[in-house]
Order: structure tokens, then sequence, then C-alpha cells
């Protein structure tokens, strides 16, 4: 996996030793207003980082990418991730610190990941599943030309019925 660099950011590798430094970014409670929950403890979020170091699921048929975004100044300040499916197709999701929120900082982020996913990884296809009710997120995924995916191309991603699919072709 590849650093990753934009003007303000630097995408990292995720590794094990992010967890102390990422484990207070992940505990703020703003965060999970619509799904998940904060990591139950430091050995927890490091034994769970430490698993995701190995880039590939257990039966090997994903590649499991994990970035910390680090923002210059100030240090890490959320995650993006994608799960490349042997489609060709990249389920991608981020988590950002709400002190980071509006910022354009997971705007960047994510373009960053995606470049990297459709330049080093032959990524043609992305998707995101979200909460239904998560405005920030979809208006985020709007601004990076994602659009709501068409019942055919949902029932592949199988969402709970409070979620959606939002697709968007590598070269757009």
């Amino acid at each position: 996996m590849n650093i990753i660099q934009t003007s303000r950011l630097t995408l990292e590798p995720l590794m094990e030793s992010h967890a102390t430094a990422m484990f207070e970014v992940l505990n703020d409670p703003a965060i999970y207003e619509f799904e998940n929950k904060p990591p139950s403890s430091l050995e927890s979020l490091a034994q769970r980082y430490r698993r995701l170091e190995s880039r590939s699921s257990p039966d090997r048929s994903q590649q499991w990418l994990n970035w910390v975004i680090r923002l210059d100044e100030v240090g890490p300040c959320g995650y993006v991730q994608a799960s490349v499916l042997q489609s060709d197709t990249a389920c991608i999701a981020y988590v950002l610190n709400s002190k980071y929120w509006r910022r354009g900082i997971g705007r960047e982020a994510v373009e960053a990941m995606l470049r990297e996913l459709r330049t080093t990884y032959s990524v043609t296809r992305f998707a995101a599943v979200l909460k239904s009710a998560n405005f920030r997120s979809m208006a985020l995924l709007g601004r990076l030309r994602f659009r709501r995916a068409t019942t055919k191309q949902t029932i592949v991603f199988d969402p709970q019925p409070d979620e959606l699919v939002m697709v968007r072709a590598a070269h757009e």
C-alpha cells in the first residue's frame, strides 16, 4: 500500500501502531449519531488494526485497504477505507472526528483514496452503503459525484432497510 499525499493531508496505511492516536480520534460521540459505536478499548482497537494489516479478507476474496488521515499540522483525524471486490468494485467508507467536519478534509481524503484505487488497484466502480438518515455522508458523496444506486445495483450490496447504496463509475 502506498502513502498518499494531498496538499494538506497524508493518508498512511493503517498499522497497529496507529491504535493509540486513533483511539482518541474515534472516541468522539458525534461520529456515531447514525451507526456503530466507539471502540470498547485501546486493546480491542489495536487487535482490530493488527488483523487489518493483512490487507485481505480471511478468504482472500477481497483486499481490505485502510488509511489513517493525517492532517499535516494536527496529526490523525480519521480514516478512509476500501474493500476491493473481485468485480473491480470498491466499497468505500470514511470516518472523521467531528472537530474536522465542514473543512473539506473528508472530501480531500476520499478523493485521494478514489484516485489511488483507480490507478493502483484498477477499480472501475465505487460504492458506499450508508444509513438513509446520514445527511452528512449523503452530501459528501453527492459532492464526489456518487448517485443513488439502481434497484439492481442495490441488491448486490444487500443493505439493511434503513440503508441506501450510492455508486459512481471510476472515470467520472
